[in-house]
């Protein structure tokens, strides 16, 4: 029978090859891995990797890039970066944003021991990051912060009106973890794997303060370290403090210390409600004033107290899903027609209270409770759903 195998070279590895295949494996089983969330952060990350790199001669590392599909293609260059620097690795989110859900992506697809979180816009202090590991080692902590609060630290260059916000936010935080650090809102800090693994199903992975949410969703309290360092300005690209930042933290402080029971939009929706409870009075007793008849002064207030709630509600309450454009009108128009429902869903409620309670105020709390639920509900589904983006063409990659 004629044989049709072709003869084929054995591969044998020499010594320099062996040599390198176990420093390939060195490399592929860090004891530290560097989380970076990234938003159009493209001007950075190519000048983060390298100073990283220097910063952490002596400890075998990796650097995970987890980027939000950034309209910049940051995740294109990082991708590009990796075949020169193989301990750095990118994931690339599409129809997923947020810095927290971005931290707990990376710190899951991590291989080190130890994970460090930092921002990729070079406010963080790259250089500290051998002493917080260090820090780890010598004293067992679960956790070590980078604090601005603590001696040796500082933010030198904030106004004072960013200096306020950030002390009223860290005062709000001290009602979920006490003194445990002192600096609750960093973003730079260096935990074990296993505290992140141990609580990943009870972190809400909301907004931009995931160390805040680490440390209040812990089953038993950390030992926490800090280490101190200058919080320096960003050296590109913009910042990305706004109104859905803030009220994202709000959301994450109303959940948790309710915990998990209110949501933390129904609360801002049912205050944004309260507010237009006030124009609505004001404009009413505003066309008293002018002798107006009741009814169009009350058609008026009612109009412009549904106006108010929908537009604070679109760039506060639902800011991450506001509605742009030819979008705002038939939104406003839904907005309306459900308000319009919740009221006399408020209505027949109280109606029902005040014959079983004969409390006007306990009728008069159940209704209002039973309108914003269900104004909330039903806006949130009908009007502020979130919808997918349309997708972006991809480029294809060439080999």
């Amino acid at each position: 029978m004629h044989d049709d195998t072709v003869n084929r070279p054995i591969a044998v590895q020499t010594s320099s090859e062996i040599s390198e295949s176990k420093s390939d494996i060195t490399i592929m089983s860090p004891r530290l891995s560097v989380v970076i969330p990234t938003y159009n952060e493209k001007g950075n990350i190519e000048a983060l990797v390298s100073a990283v790199r220097q910063a952490l001669i002596g400890i075998e590392w990796e650097m995970i890039v987890v980027d939000d599909d950034s309209p910049d293609e940051t995740y294109e260059l990082a991708f590009q970066l990796s075949h020169q620097e193989p301990r750095l690795h990118c994931i690339r989110r599409v129809g997923r944003r947020g810095l927290s859900s971005a931290v707990v992506e990376g710190a899951l697809a991590a291989n080190g021991d130890f994970i460090a979180v930092m921002d990729a816009d070079f406010q963080h202090d790259e250089k500290i990051l051998k002493t917080m590991y260090k820090k780890m080692i010598a004293t067992g902590a679960d956790l070590v912060v980078g604090t601005r609060y603590a001696h040796g630290g500082g933010i030198p260059d904030w106004d004072q009106k960013r200096r306020q916000m950030s002390d009223f936010a860290t005062k709000v935080s001290r009602l979920l973890i006490g003194d445990q650090t002192s600096d609750p809102m960093s973003g730079f800090f260096m935990l074990r794997r296993d505290v992140i693994e141990q609580s990943v199903h009870d972190l809400s992975q909301q907004g931009y303060k995931i160390l805040l949410d680490i440390i209040s969703s812990a089953a038993t309290p950390l030992h926490i370290e800090e280490v101190s360092y200058i919080f320096r300005n960003r050296r590109e690209g913009e910042s990305k403090v706004s109104l859905q930042v803030i009220a994202e933290f709000l959301f994450q402080i109303i959940e948790k210390v309710s915990h998990g029971l209110i949501p933390g939009r129904f609360v801002l929706f049912s205050a944004v409600g309260g507010l237009g409870l006030c124009v609505h009075l004001s404009i009413l007793f505003l066309m008293k004033s002018y002798n107006i008849a009741f009814l169009p002064a009350q058609i008026a207030a009612i109009s412009c107290a549904m106006l108010f709630n929908f537009f604070v509600n679109n760039e506060l309450t639902y800011r991450d899903r506001r509605l742009k454009g030819w979008a705002f009108i038939p939104g406003l128009l839904v907005f309306c027609i459900i308000c319009s429902i919740g009221a006399l869903a408020n209505i027949g409620v109280a109606e029902l209270a005040i014959h079983r309670t004969s409390s006007w105020s306990l009728a008069g709390l159940a209704g209002a409770l039973i309108g914003a639920a269900f104004n909330f509900g039903a806006a949130s589904k009908l009007i502020w759903e979130r919808v997918k983006k349309p997708k972006r063409r991809l480029k294809k990659k060439i080999s």
